[in-house]
Parts: C-alpha cells; sequence; structure tokens
C-alpha cells in the first residue's frame, strides 16, 4: 500500500536549520508531484513547497521563499525539504504529500514535528 514517512524533525534554536526527509513505497515515486505542508497548533494546514514529477520544478508560496528548499531524488524514492534560519513561527508539523495529477488520488504521511526553541 501506498506510505510516506517523515523524518527528521525535533528541537532546534532559532536561527538553526533542519532537513527533514520524507521516504515513499507502494506507488511509482517519480510519477508524483509531491509537496511539504505543514500545520502549527490552533492554525490551518498550509502548503510550504512543491515539486513536480517529471522536470522536478519547485513552486513556493512567497511567505516560504529564501529560507526552504525542496528536493527530491527519485532513485531513492524521498522527497526532502532543507529548512534554514528558522524562528518560532516555524513550529508546526510538516507533512509532506503526493498526489498523481490535477485529478488523481492524494496521499498523506503522518507527519513529523518541528519545535524551533530556545
Amino acid at each position: 500500500q501506498v506510505q510516506l514517512v517523515e523524518s527528521g524533525g525535533g528541537l532546534v534554536q532559532p536561527g538553526g536549520s533542519l532537513r527533514l526527509s520524507c521516504t515513499a513505497s507502494g506507488f511509482t515515486f517519480s510519477s508524483a508531484a509531491m509537496s511539504w505542508y505543514r500545520q502549527a497548533p490552533g492554525k490551518e494546514r498550509e502548503l510550504v513547497a512543491s515539486i513536480t514529477s517529471g522536470s522536478g520544478s519547485t513552486t513556493y508560496p512567497d511567505s516560504m521563499k529564501g529560507r526552504f528548499t525542496i528536493s527530491r531524488d527519485n532513485a531513492k524514492k524521498a522527497l526532502y525539504l532543507q529548512m534554514n534560519s528558522l524562528n518560532p513561527e516555524d513550529t508546526a508539523v510538516y507533512y509532506c504529500k503526493a498526489k498523481f495529477g490535477t485529478w488523481g488520488p492524494e496521499y498523506w504521511g503522518q507527519g513529523t514535528q518541528v519545535t524551533v526553541s530556545s
């Protein structure tokens, strides 16, 4: 079955960096558009970054540009999110999502907690 497993979260001090990973199984990873989302306590889930299948083009909401970098390794069936200059407002559960085409199914991982605090 489709499985997405995030890892790499944890506690980091303000100004620090983390690299999240999402390992996929049960589907053709290279065919899926992949995204990172996050959800802070009491807030709606929001898009952090996306990367297409095929060319691997990336997109970021304006609020996320500059500090986050999404990448993928199709051979390893892995998605990554490099996060730099973290601040307390980045504290959230981070989720990866796989989506197949505009109207196709989507799948979510269970999330990994990122806490930015001194």
